[in-house]
């Protein structure tokens, strides 16, 4: 890590001082990281033409989609780079949070390149398996939550919004509980990636909240004054997620409508992975589902339109997940990027208020 280096000169050139504090490091992890992805994006994007790595578009979907058959696509792999090289130059890797927040993340990015690569490269269309996907993903997020409870570095305790000084004390049960949250986050964000920067959005904006949980969360004296579990090292998780909404401004740029570039399933699983963990890390597992409502509803869309299909042979929307609902009703895509964009925004202002009222 550069910035331990830097440090250690302190002694000699007290300018590098500036890198005790997690404020600077989270500016320059920021700009690092939108940097990288946007100065890259144009030859990342030239490369997947080259290799003809494009989108293939289903046929039951809406017909307006099949005029982007062949965007290039996983994107996800060009934000994965901007994360994870600041990561290494300004980030405490030995933060257990932090290894954890970071092994998930590139962890579900690896089975979303699988997938693609499958139904990209191999013009498997199913991908993997559903089934062992949600197995790979269940493992890697138990795994990984083990390692924390044998760390000491999270306990069972589930704590809810709204409410002071109450919360469950899961034990060991919290461990398949966190993971499904986890893999459910993961998922729903995987479901809602179908429109040009409909899903990268959200993410930025889920992000830039975590930001402000996880300092309230690692700042001992904010944490008890605002009545909020205190999660020692979790100060740490807040250049992480600097890194996210500034890879996720530099993929922007080329993802807006018209896209250039998708992220694919690499993209889409990586960092609804990493907005899961987030919630654990930081004790708002519950908090999420208001704070990534976009997500939830979508994938509610999902299941309620399955469900209902097999139960009575009837249809709840036009077609599901939700935003494509709306396509069929007419909507331009544009509009229901943006609304979903505002609605994401104010969720995220709402769940930070919960702060003041618990």
């Amino acid at each position: 890590m550069l910035y331990k280096l830097l440090l250690h000169l302190s002694s000699e050139f007290s300018a590098f001082n500036v890198f005790r504090y997690v404020t600077f490091r989270t500016f320059i992890s920021f700009f690092s990281s939108f940097l990288i992805c946007w100065l890259w994006g144009p030859f990342f994007i030239k490369g997947l033409i080259k290799k003809q790595i494009g989108q293939a578009v289903r046929d039951d979907g809406p017909k307006s989609h099949l005029k982007k058959s062949g965007t290039p696509t996983m994107g996800g792999s060009l934000i994965l780079l901007a994360m994870l090289v600041p990561v290494f130059l300004w980030i405490d890797i030995f933060n257990p949070l932090v290894q954890v927040a970071v092994a998930v993340t590139v962890l579900f990015g690896l089975i979303g390149f699988w997938d693609d690569r499958l139904k990209v490269i191999y013009k498997n269309s199913k991908g993997l398996p559903g089934k062992f996907r949600l197995i790979c993903e269940f493992t890697i997020v138990s795994i990984s939550l083990v390692y924390l409870f044998s760390t000491g570095a999270l306990d069972g305790h589930l704590y809810f919004p709204f409410v002071k000084n109450f919360y469950l004390n899961l034990g060991w049960f919290y461990i398949p509980f966190g993971a499904f949250v986890v893999v459910g986050a993961a998922n729903a964000v995987n479901l809602t990636d179908g429109l040009d920067g409909l899903a990268i959005v959200p993410v930025m904006v889920s992000s830039s909240a975590f930001m402000v949980l996880s300092y309230v969360a690692g700042h001992l004296e904010m944490a008890e004054y605002l009545m909020i579990p205190s999660v020692l090292g979790a100060s740490e998780l807040v250049p992480l997620c600097a890194t996210v909404v500034a890879a996720g401004m530099g993929f922007l740029w080329y993802n807006s409508h018209p896209a250039q570039v998708f992220m694919g399933d690499v993209g889409s699983l990586s960092l609804g992975g990493f907005l899961g963990i987030l919630s654990v890390l930081t004790k708002n597992e519950i908090l999420l589902a208001l704070l990534g409502g976009v997500f939830v509803v979508e994938a509610l869309s999902v299941i309620s339109q399955v469900a209902s299909f097999k139960l009575t042979g009837k249809r709840i929307f036009k077609m599901a997940p939700l935003h494509h609902h709306y396509e069929l009703k007419g909507y331009e895509e544009s509009k229901i990027i943006v609304r979903f964009w505002i609605i994401s925004i104010l969720l995220a202002i709402l769940s930070l208020a919960t702060l003041k009222l618990r």
